[in-house]
């Protein structure tokens, strides 16, 4: 019996001088791309196809940054989480949709559509040629647009420690940015408040309009500092059943039964890195352990002290895990990444046990560490409680000192620090230990 080559119809194969190569290149800079310069090569490559003035993402599942951008700055700058959401609230699908949006505190032109699996939301402001766009295109941007969404949800789920860690902070100075901007708008419209409703005012219908437009403002305030608390952390319950959902394929189609013991209800948030880092190494457990002989059963516990996420994984194997596989170093180094520790306890007949403790709050350094600051006690002292998001008034109040002695420090520190604002200094001072 003999075999003949293969026959290959020549006709059918597209020249390589033929074949598309900026976009090939454009989509493999976009599959490799770093989350930090995501949305710039996602523009980079929709460029040629579908002009704008600015590119914005805005995905929850990268808790630090839930908004990459690239484009004017003056747009980038300026566009609010709120207007996002609203943007996402307005399409009724995943299909992409061109209107008028308000970004950046202006109506504008706008392409947006989502990304059904993770819900991520893409804008693309004034979007060009003005014309109608042809279908050819709309695919186009929106094949790149799904791969971005994607690779987005990759990134987040199978995080370096890196990321972890930069998350971390960019979560811990949001919060504390909204932290400071509530307090300040509170209580100026607070105070207005009760100008308005001063008896020594005449015009009692202007008063009420007024009065309740600023009624408003504050529950919108308010409204806008829980939504961005609720983007940098999950309840722990919510966490625990993503969890779940992860895990249900592998529970499907392994033969191994995963029993959840779910967290108690009312256990403290977790802040966004750490559901999502506990989630990975939750997976990457499982994972080892099935890989192990004559695993029929896993047992998979989450809870909380207060202070700490507390993870135990069991298998009912023979006790053969190895604590220096790779894939276990890989998992403990993601844990170290977020001060914690993780520790084994193989039992040979019995099965392994693995013990995981995720710190909710970073740690703290040692005041030490601005000693190469040299700064005067004074200056410290101003920088505490800075870092502390107080302003100038209550600094000044508290240290018995006049504000403008304040502002004089202020000018020492920021010269000392090498820094050009109120955010940056407290950032750096969060990042030596201060609090």
């Amino acid at each position: 019996m003999s075999t003949s080559a293969p026959q290959y119809v020549k006709e059918s194969i597209t020249p390589l001088a033929e074949l598309p190569w900026p976009l090939l290149k454009a989509v493999a800079a976009l599959a490799d791309a770093p989350l930090l310069q995501i949305a710039d090569r996602l523009r980079q490559a929709m460029l040629p196809y579908m002009g704008n003035s600015a590119l914005v993402i805005f995905t929850e599942d990268c808790t630090g940054r839930p908004q990459k951008k690239a484009g004017d700055e003056g747009i980038i700058s300026r566009v609010s989480i709120a207007e996002m959401d609203a943007v996402r609230a307005s399409l009724p699908d995943e299909s992409p949709w061109f209107g008028d949006a308000e970004i950046a505190g202006k109506a504008r032109p706008v392409l947006a559509m989502k990304h059904a699996a993770s819900n991520a939301l893409l804008v693309l402001t004034n979007p060009y040629p003005p014309g109608p766009a042809s279908q050819a295109e709309i695919e186009l941007v929106t094949y790149l647009w799904r791969i971005t969404a994607k690779r987005i949800q990759e990134k987040v789920a199978d995080a370096p420690p890196s990321y972890l860690l930069e998350s971390r902070a960019a979560s811990a100075e949001r919060l504390r940015v909204t932290a400071e901007l509530t307090d300040m708008h509170s209580t100026t419209l607070e105070t207005l408040l009760a100008a308005l409703r001063s008896s020594s005012l005449d015009d009692s219908t202007a008063r009420n309009t007024v009065t309740d437009l600023t009624a408003k403002a504050l529950v919108a305030l308010r409204t806008l500092s829980d939504r961005t608390t609720d983007l940098v952390e999950e309840p722990v319950a919510n966490a625990f059943e993503r969890l779940r959902e992860d895990l249900r394929p592998l529970t499907r189609f392994s033969g191994t039964e995963v029993e959840f013991i779910e967290p108690p209800l009312n256990g403290r948030a977790l802040p966004g890195e750490v559901a999502h880092a506990a989630r990975a190494v939750v997976r990457g457990l499982v994972l080892a352990m099935m890989e192990q002989p004559n695993v029929s059963r896993i047992r998979t516990q989450w809870d909380c002290d207060g202070e700490n996420l507390l993870i135990n994984v069991r298998d009912d194997g023979r006790g053969v895990l190895a604590p220096n596989a790779p894939s276990i170093n890989r998992l403990d180094r993601r844990v170290q990444a977020l001060s914690g520790n993780l520790r084994i306890e193989v039992m040979p007949g019995w099965g392994a046990d693995v013990f995981v403790a995720l710190p909710l709050d970073p740690p703290s350094r040692p005041a030490g560490d601005v000693a190469g600051w040299n700064l005067a006690a004074r200056e410290l002292e101003v920088l505490q409680h800075l870092a502390a998001g107080q302003r100038n008034r209550t600094i000044a109040s508290t240290l018995g000192i006049s504000e403008n002695t304040v502002k004089f420090h202020m000018r020492n520190l920021f010269k000392k620090l090498d820094v050009g604002s109120r955010t940056e200094a407290i950032a750096l001072a969060h990042s030596h230990g201060l609090r």
